[in-house]
């Protein structure tokens, strides 16, 4: 096979990876943040403690996350045909894609948000800020940055996910290194599709690293700011923020002389 023969179909297998990722990855990191901050929050000290709820959607998140993806393909067919009304196709494989890479996701942001100082939480509780503040405020800015490392790698396994789906008629690149690759005995365009799906992988990690680290040092100098803002918001809602604590001042130690004895 030529190189003007195998340029149009790397060309199309390469869009139907991107696309198949891109959208699997937006709905697994907006499914995944709720319930891994839902998970934190429920556990034993957290701010809404409910240790059935933690305990129900913990067992689901570990039965989903635990099932190999081409299984978790093969029985969400109809669940697939449902959806987007067919079983092959990129549109098809986005939907396993995403419920595979929930849990997934769920389980790094829960780790990611443990992370979180809890005298943050304290703090932002004793000014009487709500739940919905603690987590906006403080659970997901401070562990923003391993919340990005936690979607590059969430984005890199669903790479390998979209070329196990290619093996049962989803397209993209692990299809064409199978179906014309492998099956065909194109050596040269199998290895041509490894060397691709190495470089994306490369550039994604780097770009996440990238943003990770740039956060991370923003970060470390924006603490004080946000809670001197907290205190503020505190104060505009009528609850009172705590007046700040006055050093005591060193008493003065009068000398007396000793009395002579005569």
């Amino acid at each position: 096979m030529t190189w003007s023969e195998m340029e149009p179909l790397l060309e199309q297998a390469c869009w139907d990876t991107l696309y198949m990722v891109g959208w699997s990855a937006l709905i697994a990191v907006g499914g995944g943040l709720p319930l891994g901050v839902l998970l934190v929050l429920t556990d034993r000290g957290g701010v809404l403690q409910n240790v059935v709820v933690n305990k129900v959607v913990g067992q689901v998140v570990n039965i989903a996350r635990s099932m190999p993806f081409i299984i978790l393909m093969v029985a969400l067919i109809s669940f697939t045909r449902a959806i987007v009304g067919t079983t092959i196709g990129p549109e098809a494989a986005i939907v396993p894609l995403a419920i595979g890479a929930i849990p997934f996701y769920a389980r790094l942001v829960e780790t990611s948000v443990r992370e979180v100082d809890g005298g943050l939480v304290e703090a932002v509780q004793s000014m009487g800020g709500s739940t919905w503040t603690v987590v906006r405020k403080v659970l997901l800015p401070e562990s923003l940055p391993s919340l990005i490392s936690s979607a590059t790698t969430t984005i890199v396994a669903l790479i390998g996910y979209s070329a196990m789906a290619g093996t049962v008629g989803a397209g993209g690149l692990g299809d064409l290194a199978v179906r014309y690759g492998y099956l065909r005995f194109e050596t040269k365009l199998m290895w041509i599709t490894v060397a691709i799906l190495a470089v994306v992988i490369a550039i994604i990690q780097f770009a996440g690293d990238l943003a990770a680290r740039g956060l991370s040092h923003r970060g470390r100098s924006s603490v004080a700011p946000r809670l001197v803002l907290l205190r503020g918001g505190a104060s505009r809602a009528g609850k009172p923020a705590p007046a700040p604590e006055r050093r005591a001042e060193p008493a003065e130690i009068e000398t007396v002389e000793p009395t002579k004895v005569p």
